[in-house]
């Protein structure tokens, strides 16, 4: 009972979210925050502060203080000072994406915001919230700082922030101006990798009965030119820093050669998840070893190579064969 209840709230939240601010999907960076986006309301300090202006104007009325007046609204004009300078915070903020670097599913994703103040005056005591996580912002005059702020993540594929909300209580704190943003940012999740993977899977050897050159890393062999998919420890950095060209150094001994992950070749009582997170601990198996890999996922494939790059674009495949969090 208790979690269709949840549920009925969430959409009710969505549909009056939608209908207030008229977000209808998400937009695309940058964003810039006009007139007609910025909302302004007091704030609980705001109201007790109304209060007691309101209780100070009625007792300078039944005593007829002219000192009471005078204090009355001389306070009465700072807090309508106060609406200008909060206001006046947004106007015009522009807001652009940051890099949002993947992560594994377990992991806080971090989304990076972008805020650029074209003005000539400072834009103190901003305040960002996305979800739980909240992050305070000043940013100088003529100046563009960046935002960063976590989410968990619960599935992998693409995380998308979902609302954010941008506000400011500057300069006194009695008010409060703040816009609601849906941007156009995603952080790519990988799978979970498992814990206690078996050994990887025997390669192909390049070679039989005879000791050929390999891609291991027992004995230097020599040079060859190097190639977009080397891994950065092989390069003969020594070499290229005397003038030599780029070159990738070659090792011959008895290690495998190259490794082919299918997902076929894995246990057929194993579910897509668990398929996905061997693959997820093999690869950074196999990249840790420096042995290229190649990585069949259905009808999707990714060629051999090694290297940075491309582990991660199998991670990346990994991360959206039939992901569930791609919902846009």
């Amino acid at each position: 009972m208790i979690r269709p209840l949840a549920s009925l709230r969430r959409a009710l939240d969505a549909a009056a979210t939608r209908w207030l601010w008229r977000i209808e999907q998400a937009e695309p960076l940058p964003i810039r925050l006009p007139q007609r986006r910025i909302f302004v309301l007091p704030t609980a300090a705001g109201w007790a502060f109304a209060g007691t202006l309101l209780v100070m104007l009625i007792a300078s009325i039944n005593y007829a203080l002219s000192l009471g007046f005078a204090l009355t609204f001389l306070l009465g004009g700072i807090a309508v000072t106060s609406i200008v300078h909060a206001f006046r915070n947004l106007l015009n903020l522009e807001l652009r994406a940051g890099r949002c670097a993947p992560v594994f599913c377990g992991e806080p994703a971090r989304f990076v915001v972008q805020l650029c103040n074209d003005r000539d005056t400072p834009r103190p005591a901003l305040q960002l919230a996305a979800g739980a996580s909240r992050v305070g912002v000043y940013i100088p005059a003529r100046d563009t700082v960046e935002a960063a702020f976590e989410l968990p993540t619960r599935q992998r594929g693409w995380l998308h922030p979902g609302r954010i909300t941008v506000e400011t209580r500057y300069p006194l704190g009695l008010i409060r101006a703040w816009s609601v943003i849906e941007p156009n940012l995603r952080c790519l999740v990988y799978p979970t990798p498992e814990k206690n993977p078996p050994p990887l899977p025997e390669g192909n050897l390049a070679g039989a009965g005879s000791a050929r050159q390999q891609h291991g890393d027992e004995d230097f062999a020599g040079l060859r030119g190097h190639r977009l998919a080397d891994s950065p420890r092989h390069i003969a950095w020594k070499a290229f820093a005397r003038g030599a060209p780029l070159l990738t150094k070659q090792f011959a001994g008895s290690a495998s050669g190259e490794i082919t992950l299918d997902w076929a070749d894995l246990p057929a009582s194993m579910n897509d998840e668990a398929r996905l997170a061997r693959l997820a601990a093999w690869l950074l198996a196999a990249h840790a070893s420096g042995r290229p890999f190649a990585l069949r996922l259905g009808n999707a494939q990714l060629p051999r190579g090694s290297g940075e790059r491309h582990l991660h674009e199998g991670l990346r495949l990994l991360a959206l064969y039939r992901s569930p969090g791609d919902g846009r």
